[in-house]
């Protein structure tokens, strides 16, 4: 971590990460400040993307590469904090409009989010590690840039993985928390919001592709909380670039809604904040391989400005959805950060 430490102190680019359930760290680290564009996604580095894609992703370039081994079989345990009531009554006002919306027919799906702030005196490493230690499953980061700001965060969900021809992302969707001895018992309510995702990937997909599977939702394990989720798996077509796929699948039902345009439009217009790199991506970008990507959607994460954690969550909303249900999945869902912190 020395080299982290001196490149922050420095002011110099750099993303540290592991992959979910690998046992080493990498880490890329860029020798000069400049803020180098994703222009058509053959560059290759390290890619930070925005949830508004329009507004430009960043590009780490690699130009010092590192790997070292991280294992450990010790989890800090998960402690029951306390969660402020703060923006309640404003989040409850915004899902009641998003299932009017529904309700109008205008939209299938919406996925509506907040943000709350915590200070922390912890350091961004030590920050980093207790994230490693608690969420092995997730891809879990710490990226720095002088002129974008500073993000860590554990995310479950792949956008994409991109090998030989060979595509792979998932459907994710629905939450429950995590009951010692439990296992999740999922309502209609979840099971048609994972089948809707599932549904509207593999209609997306289908045309860029030679062939597509989509496997049943099982349930998973993300620290304290269950999602469903399904395995979609397929071979790119001769004539479909990585560009193509990225545009097809970002941003996903999971973290937008459907149809995509509506969706997003509904959210910029209503939520209380921009978004910015929150529900964006990142990850290598043929970073090893030409035209091979490891991208991941930036769920579960913080942004880091002095003291204070901006700490990002939400939830889909549905016809099915009940307000109150949908604030206590948010609340269930700071909880990730809020422990790291």
């Amino acid at each position: 971590m020395e080299q982290v430490d001196l490149w922050f102190q420095k002011g110099l680019p750099f993303c540290i990460y592991r992959k979910p359930q690998e046992d080493q760290i990498k880490a890329v680290f860029q020798t000069d400040d400049r803020l180098h564009p994703v222009v058509d996604f053959t560059e290759s580095g390290f890619v930070f993307a925005p949830f508004r894609l329009e507004n430009g992703a960043v590009l780490l370039k690699p130009d010092e590469m590192y790997l070292c081994g991280h294992t450990s079989s010790v989890r800090p345990s998960i402690e029951e904090i306390s969660v402020t009531e703060i923006g309640r009554q404003a989040h409850l006002d915004l899902v009641q409009k998003g299932i009017q919306e529904i309700a109008a027919g205008r939209l299938g799906k919406v996925v509506l989010s907040r943000k709350l702030e915590k200070e922390t005196e912890k350091p961004i490493t030590e920050i980093f590690g207790k994230l490693l230690l608690s969420y092995p499953n997730a891809f879990c980061y710490l990226f720095f840039h002088p002129k974008v700001g500073t993000w860590c965060g554990a995310t479950p969900e792949t956008l994409v993985q991109i090998q030989n021809k060979t595509v792979r992302t998932m459907s994710l969707a629905a939450t429950l928390p995590f009951v010692q001895g439990e296992t999740p018992n999922w309502g209609q309510k979840e099971l048609e919001e994972q089948q809707m995702v599932s549904d509207y990937i593999k209609e997306r997909l289908t045309p860029s592709m030679e062939t597509l599977d989509v496997e049943a939702a099982k349930s998973v394990r993300a620290g304290n909380l269950w999602h469903l989720r399904s395995e979609i798996k397929g071979v790119l077509s001769q004539n479909s670039s990585v560009r193509e796929i990225i545009s097809l699948l970002h941003p996903t039902p999971a973290v937008c809604g459907i149809p995509t345009q509506a969706a997003k439009t509904f959210i910029l217009e209503n939520e209380d904040y921009q978004r910015t790199y929150y529900t964006g991506f990142l990850g290598e970008l043929n970073l090893n391989v030409k035209a091979e990507v490891s991208l991941f959607v930036n769920l579960r994460c913080m942004e880091l400005q002095g003291n204070t954690a901006s700490i990002f969550v939400g939830g889909g909303i549905t016809q099915a959805s009940d307000p109150e249900r949908e604030w206590i999945e948010t609340q269930n869902k700071s909880r990730t950060m809020l422990n790291i912190l």
